[in-house]
């Protein structure tokens, strides 16, 4: 019974979360900086509003924001219309997950919802897709970093025995190395700190990206000109969908908040404050480059430009510190699986880098950083933000046979969100076999 019931907590990193105090109960061990379980520790939320609010728009400010310009152009000016829409519907499903949590205290992590409206089938299908997103996730970190790496140190390659190798390549394999020793370490709480820079890296990335346009002389003379393109609108809806991906954090954010009534509120915040952010990035890079833009933006940037440099850089640091941290749950995971029977520490380290070289075996067969990325959003981000909080709200509620606003609203977004994620899959998947 215990076994299972470790199975059943989870563990989201959530960077500087030092404000929620967790008292131990039944003798458990230390917890980790954002780990919730309901049987083991029971939590008193003591962050303030602003502390929520960064911690969430940090998880908001994630990879995403680079594929902006190229979902705009996938889907023509007209889908930032489809932009807006999935930017509220997230932002509601959001408070869905809080109703959720209000009706039934014993919700301490995303997967209990699905536990607490369908048993265990429902928590196993949410741990399901929240640890296939995040695997998704860190293997476009990989891609993303060899492609920026060859960007900055161009014409690099290997000769092996007749077989050459190319410097994204190289790089991408370089990148896992250097991630390696954070894949290996337990603690990451001084990690935690270096990766809450992903506010101020959007906002770098944003003031580079405008400083390029405008002072450095890039200009905006490749306007694009597509208005509405029917074909790129599955890839432009999944790369929108991803940037909104940071759901299964919302139950532990909730958790530390001292005032949660006020929580409601920092959802509207942070969602409105990232929307903008990523509507400017997209509209900004859409004029620059117009159709040629590539799915990383920094990849069109010119070499020989300071601006470039601070773009791309920061671009390369986050990767590198999240990977970890986001990789955390799924480790955890398949820990709780074995972990009775061997040496913890040993399991750790094995499990992560299995994790890790199993990632980096992905990011070199396929680097299409768009297409997974347009992958990961279809198929899993809209199951996660979309789906999984309308669904067992519905259940858990009982509003889906109560006729009203909120089964309409509800079954409206369950019928988007299912339309979507199968067309997009479906895209996504007939890109990378047209381009391997």
């Amino acid at each position: 019974m215990a076994g299972e019931q470790r199975d059943r907590c989870s563990s989201i990193a959530i960077p500087l979360l030092s404000d929620e105090k967790v008292h131990q109960v039944n003798g458990s061990d230390g917890a980790l900086v954002a780990k919730t379980c309901d049987l083991h520790t029971a939590h008193v939320g003591n962050s303030s509003f602003y502390k929520t609010c960064f911690h969430l728009i940090n998880a908001l400010s994630g990879v995403g924001t680079i594929s902006m310009p190229y979902a705009l152009a996938s889907g023509g000016w007209l889908s930032i219309l489809l932009f807006f829409v999935i930017a509220i519907t997230c932002c509601y499903s959001g408070i869905l997950i809080k109703r959720c949590m209000e009706m039934n205290s014993d919700i301490k992590t995303f997967p209990d919802i699905g536990q607490r409206a369908f048993g265990y089938k429902g928590w196993l299908m949410v741990s399901i897709a929240m640890n296939s997103e995040i695997y998704l996730v860190v293997t476009g970190f990989l891609i993303l970093e060899g492609g920026n790496l060859n960007k900055l140190v161009p014409n690099v390659q290997l000769d092996l025995a007749g077989l050459t190798v190319g410097g994204t390549t190289i790089f991408t394999i370089i990148a896992a190395l250097i991630i390696l020793p954070s894949v290996l370490l337990e603690d990451l709480s001084m990690l935690s700190y270096v990766s809450a820079s992903g506010v101020l890296a959007s906002s770098i990335f944003l003031l580079s990206l405008l400083w390029n346009g405008t002072i450095d002389g890039t200009g905006f003379h490749a306007k694009g000109t597509t208005l509405f393109r029917l074909s790129g609108i599955p890839t432009a809806v999944s790369l929108y969908a991803l940037s909104y991906s940071s759901h299964p954090i919302i139950p532990s954010l909730y958790i530390s908040m001292r005032k949660k009534s006020q929580f409601s509120k920092v959802l509207f915040v942070c969602f409105l404050a990232c929307t903008l952010v990523y509507a400017a990035v997209a509209v900004l890079g859409y004029l620059m480059f117009g159709e040629d833009v590539k799915s990383q933006v920094t990849l069109n940037l010119p070499s020989d430009k300071f601006s470039s440099h601070v773009a791309i850089y920061t671009t390369l640091i986050n990767p590198i510190t999240k990977y970890a941290l986001n990789l955390t749950p799924a480790i955890h995971a398949i820990k709780n699986k074995v972990s009775c029977h061997y040496n913890k520490r040993l399991t750790h380290m094995l499990v992560g880098t299995s994790l890790l070289i199993s990632t980096l075996i992905v990011a070199v067969a396929i680097p299409l950083f768009g297409s997974i990325m347009s992958l990961a959003g279809a198929l899993l981000s809209i199951s996660a933000s979309i789906l999984v909080p309308s669904v067992c709200y519905l259940k858990i509620s009982g509003a889906y046979n109560r006729f009203g606003s909120e089964m309409i609203i509800n079954y409206s977004i369950i019928v988007m969100g299912v339309l979507m994620a199968v067309v997009g899959t479906y895209t996504s998947l007939v890109d990378i076999v047209q381009n391997l």
